[in-house]
């Protein structure tokens, strides 16, 4: 075939097929091979590839839009024909990227629901009697990922120390399989501390495995999964996603999703004056900057509880300088129940 006959949807089979598949993890290549063959081919995999133009990708964008997908699924699928094109120009198919003209839609991302404290103990009470108890205390109190919580083996969690070790995340492919693999980035892979509590949590569920090993004559072993079922094999992350959406309906908690159990420990530490940058290493960000933006609602309750704590401080040792010492301090007293409702009493 010569270059110039070869269509986009020709191009998209190869390099699912010729790079993907020896390149990217399994479940990348499931997502990237969704897309393509769900999307990108019926829609623009008749053009030939060699006349591709930014006009043609711009007016698909805007059908899928009309068809009632997101703009945030639509941008998605900019980035996966962009990052295949640029093979293509690699591969010198193209001699540049028609989506570096194109405009995406911008991206609307997912509302927030952050618990306060009183839910989260009304939560996690309500878990007690689940066999999800310790997965989600160690989720609210540790701030991990759903793929990381499900990889977590034994021989990650230093209970003497109280700390966890992320080394790798769990992935549920759409064959039924499922695989281990490191995390994606460096920050990613992190060891961060227990709060005393949650060491506990985990001690308590590491007996209980024991005992259930036991009965079935075996020990319960380093490699073993944290968080399994009770034969040891994986939970898979659809079950624990709607064992916590019946959990949190049943509290009159609903609409609260499993990963804000990790936005609820992110803003309860960053109300607590915990530096963003404790934050970013524990929720393994890339850097500081996508903590600060991912959690600038908070930033307001931070701007407060800092200005008052300055002025506090100042005002034991002020005298003539500054407002009467009564006025300060009375002051301060208005202000104690707002800034004791901006901080977290608790262990995070």
């Amino acid at each position: 075939m010569k270059p110039s006959d070869v269509t986009v949807g020709d191009f998209l089979e190869r390099w699912i097929q010729d790079y993907a598949r020896s390149n990217l993890s399994p479940r990348t290549v499931e997502g990237y091979d969704y897309v393509i063959h769900r999307h990108l081919v019926p829609g623009l995999g008749s053009a030939l590839l060699m006349q591709l133009g930014p006009e043609q990708v711009q007016r698909y964008y805007a059908e899928k839009l009309r068809s009632g997908l997101s703009p945030t699924t639509v941008r998605h699928h900019h980035m996966v024909l962009h990052n295949t094109l640029k093979k293509a120009v690699k591969w010198g198919m193209l001699a540049r990227n028609p989506l570096d003209a194109v405009t995406p839609p911008k991206a609307q991302p997912a509302e927030m629901h952050t618990l306060d404290e009183d839910d989260v103990r009304r939560l996690l009470e309500a878990a007690r009697s689940s066999p999800y108890h310790a997965l989600f205390y160690t989720a609210l109190y540790r701030g991990m990922r759903r793929s990381e919580l499900l990889a977590l083996r034994w021989s990650d969690v230093d209970l003497d120390l109280a700390q966890i070790s992320v080394n790798r995340t769990l992935h549920h492919l759409r064959d039924g399989g499922v695989v281990f693999r490191p995390p994606k980035t460096a920050k990613s892979r992190r060891t961060i501390a227990l709060p005393p509590s949650a060491a506990l949590v985990l001690r308590e569920h590491q007996e209980g495995q024991q005992v259930i090993w036991r009965t079935f004559g075996a020990e319960l072993r380093d490699s073993d999964l944290v968080f399994c079922q009770p034969d040891g094999t994986p939970l898979l992350p659809n079950t624990v996603t709607h064992a916590w959406v019946k959990l949190v309906r049943s509290i009159g908690l609903g609409g609260v999703r499993l990963h804000d159990a990790r936005h609820t420990h992110a803003s309860l530490m960053l109300k607590q004056g915990v530096h963003p940058k404790v934050v970013q290493e524990r929720l393994g960000h890339s850097s500081i900057q996508m903590t600060l933006d991912t959690y600038s609602h908070v930033a307001p309750g931070l701007q407060n509880a800092a200005a008052l704590s300055f002025d506090e401080s100042l005002a034991k040792n002020t005298s003539q300088a500054g407002p009467k010492k009564g006025l300060v301090s009375k002051m301060l007293a208005k202000t104690e129940n707002g800034r004791r409702d901006a901080g977290f009493e608790g262990p995070f």
